[in-house]
């Protein structure tokens, strides 16, 4: 049963926690870390680690999707990035790394006003096809009418509707909104759609016939949208509602899986396991990613929030640089802070809970621990 806590006398609200507030409880049998299987499956693509490099400029070119296509994961290249937009944007994310803090967000809506080229879509998309890695890109809903055939006819394996909030029903009266069920169903490739934050909009969405949805509303890194907008969602709860849509959805569909994938708030590897112990499939990171050397924003991280033009619901902010990309996911770690190692991180939970797979893993105990202090 939800739990809701009376604000006052007009308003009720529900509990919800953070990926902090939660724990993941070890089991009665244990295994070996090295025995656990870490693979992924979306469609009839599979990977060696349940890890998409999100499409954010700072963390994802074209050379760093292909490296994690190559360290068995996926990246995903934003199709609105500087890389769709020049041909050349490196000095551009060398002057965003450099910007002072007060002046960074208006010269990024500066950069970002730059239009979207489609040849630059094709061009960057070939560039990943050609280094025989699965291919991914992602659209805002906004942009997705005006460029998806670019993008299908360019080669994706996978393509991704990324946005704040990704609705099912969106209502407009300025234009005709994308109907995500026949804009799917019209598709030959898998779709991955996102961000939802509770029950309800997940199994919408999952009634549209995507292929994976992604769990999160302002949670990650960058994101200012609870102190711009009022509006957040703590990903532990939100997650393991989308998990619950998703189990209802198979009994309602007769069985067909979409792929639950988390998406923000997951800067170190211990809040990383517990999306999957709460019933993650796969985790979108952000931050942890803009912190390897090869990343594009070299140390710097931002996203799509912090280029709109007229209310920015994100920032710059400086992660540092801790690792190269392949020591971040696979380690050794030096420190013990969470940062590098994810993937040794994941297969030590799952072998101290007795899990042998990511999917079994999902059913392992949680306490809840608010107000935890390191």
């Amino acid at each position: 049963m939800s739990q809701e806590i009376e604000i006052g006398l007009g308003k009720k609200a529900r509990l919800g926690y953070s990926l902090d507030d939660v724990a993941i409880v070890p089991s009665r049998r244990t295994r070996d870390p090295q025995d656990v299987s870490t693979s992924w499956q979306v469609d009839a693509y599979e990977f060696d680690i349940p890890v998409i490099a999100a499409p954010m400029d700072s963390v994802t070119s074209p050379a760093t999707a292909i490296a994690m296509g190559r360290l068995g994961g996926l990246g995903v290249l934003d199709l609105e990035g500087l890389w769709t937009r020049y041909e050349n944007p490196e000095p551009l994310l060398d002057e965003i790394a450099a910007l002072d803090w007060d002046k960074a967000i208006e010269r990024i809506q500066q950069i970002y006003a730059e239009p979207v080229k489609p040849e630059l879509i094709t061009q960057r998309l070939h560039e990943i096809r050609d280094a025989g890695v699965t291919v991914a890109g992602a659209l805002s809903p906004q942009r997705t009418q005006q460029f998806y055939s670019t993008v299908v006819d360019a080669g994706v394996d996978l393509f991704v509707i990324r946005g704040t909030a990704v609705s099912a029903e969106h209502v407009s009266k300025t234009h005709e909104p994308l109907n995500l069920k026949k804009f799917i169903y019209d598709l030959d490739v898998p779709v991955i759609v996102g961000g939802a934050a509770n029950y309800t909009a997940a199994l919408h969405l999952m009634r549209t016939g995507a292929a994976g949805v992604l769990v999160g509303f302002g949670g990650g890194a960058v994101s200012a949208t609870r102190t711009t907008i009022g509006v957040h969602a703590p990903m532990a709860t939100a997650i393991a509602d989308v998990a619950e849509a998703r189990r209802d959805y198979m009994d309602e569909s007769g069985g067909r899986y979409v792929q639950v994938i988390a998406d923000g708030g997951m800067g170190e590897s211990g809040n990383f396991v517990k999306a999957f112990a709460l019933g993650a499939d796969a985790v979108m990171l952000g931050a942890p990613l803009a912190r390897a050397t090869e990343a594009p924003g070299k140390g710097m991280h931002w996203g799509a929030e912090a280029r709109h033009q007229t209310l920015p619901r994100g920032y710059r902010a400086n992660v540092g640089t801790v690792a190269p990309l392949e020591q971040i996911l696979f380690g050794p770690s030096h420190q013990a802070d969470g940062r590098v190692n994810f993937i040794g991180a994941l297969r030590r939970a799952m072998a101290s809970t007795g899990y042998v797979d990511v999917k079994n893993f999902q059913r392992c105990g949680m306490v809840v621990t608010p107000n935890y202090t390191h």
